[in-house]
């Protein structure tokens, strides 16, 4: 699915990695060549695609599933405002380890010095306990072609801070939460960053190069839309630099309890691709979106219709009959991504990247 969210796969090219402190690793590494310029080139070794080491660690549990693609993407959608997707390659964090930011992420104790959360203050009272602030943390790597070599000249960190921390009184207990304040949020999310980066410059990988680090808000677990980042700042070659404030904001259409849309247009023009395709494809289960903004202008949509289809021919007709409701009755503006699927199986995906149209039936034979 890289396709979706990194680049589109094509053609390998064949260089030599560099590691950020110049030195040469063995073997070779290629790069898919993206299908459009908005998006990065991804860096592969040895032909297969690395994962981070910390993907996927939290500091406590967090069901809403939302979270962890707008977490990426938005971190990514920053990158692009520093690092230019002409001039450098994506590569999933390869400098943190899941055992540092696993410390980086526990309280602070005296067998954990290392632990950006507060201590504990001993208090199981919801408003008099010391919460966890600091939920998960997400390193990108950019990298750029120098003497034939990829070098790591750039970087970028998530950090999530929750707007919710639940806990428990005891071990399998009831489960209690301790609401975070916007103010506390942010407080407490640029005195971790101050100190991220103040560790990672040390690293003999990271060095100077600019470091850009976002503030993300958790969403909770009772909501049906991911988080949003609400601040970001770049650390040039030391510290960072001032703090700008982001709208971002994250609405499940069809409002849901009353809520009202963020726009009455965009809101309409769903609820009509979503009648439509229905009064064509009764056999649908549901049909629902999340709208991304920045402010009031809507910039993406991530769809998913559940369909009870079996057939290849039905997907296929379905997925090309869905491509056209949606240039026809979709904000012409925004990015789509548009997931055809049943309960157990994903079965097309059309997509809209800069004005362009792509699509996938995916054939289980």
């Amino acid at each position: 699915m890289c396709a979706l969210f990194l680049a589109g796969c094509g053609n390998l090219q064949n260089s030599s990695l560099s590691s950020g402190g110049g030195d040469s690793s063995k073997g070779t590494v290629q790069t898919t060549s993206s299908t459009d310029s908005s998006n990065y080139d991804v860096l592969l070794s040895s032909g297969k695609y690395k994962t981070s080491p910390i993907d996927g660690i939290t500091a406590a549990d967090n069901t809403n599933q939302f979270n962890s693609r707008s977490f990426e993407s938005g971190l990514m959608n920053l990158s692009k405002k520093q690092f230019s997707t002409n001039s450098y390659v994506f590569q999933e964090g390869q400098v943190l380890s899941a055992s540092t930011v696993t410390d980086w992420l526990g309280r602070k104790t005296k067998k954990n010095p290392d632990g950006l959360n507060p201590e504990s203050n001993g208090s199981t009272d919801a408003t008099k306990r010391n919460p966890m602030y600091f939920q998960q943390m997400l390193e990108e790597d950019y990298l750029q072609k120098q003497n034939g070599k990829y070098k790591l000249t750039g970087m970028s960190i998530g950090i999530a801070m929750n707007k919710i921390d639940y806990y428990q009184k005891k071990q399998y207990g009831a489960t209690y939460k301790t609401t975070i304040t916007e103010e506390q949020q942010k407080e407490q999310g640029q005195r971790i960053a101050q100190e991220v980066v103040k560790r990672l410059r040390k690293n003999s990988k990271v060095g100077n190069i600019p470091i850009v680090v976002g503030l993300y808000s958790v969403a909770p677990e009772d909501t049906l839309v991911g988080g949003t980042y609400f601040q970001y700042s770049i650390s040039k070659s030391d510290g960072l630099g001032n703090w700008a404030d982001l709208g971002y904001k994250n609405q499940m259409l069809p409002t849901v309890n009353g809520e009202t849309a963020i726009s009455s247009s965009d809101s309409d023009a769903f609820t009509n691709f979503k009648s439509h395709i229905q009064d064509y494809f009764p056999n649908l289960s549901g049909v629902t979106a999340q709208a991304h903004y920045d402010g009031t202008s809507l910039k993406s949509m991530d769809i998913t219709i559940n369909t009870q289809f079996d057939g290849l021919a039905q997907v296929t007709s379905f997925t090309q009959f869905v491509q056209q409701s949606a240039s026809k009755y979709l904000p012409s503006g925004a990015d789509l991504d548009i997931n055809i699927q049943t309960v157990d199986s994903q079965q097309a995906v059309v997509t809209r990247t800069g004005g362009k149209f792509y699509s996938h039936v995916y054939n289980a034979d």
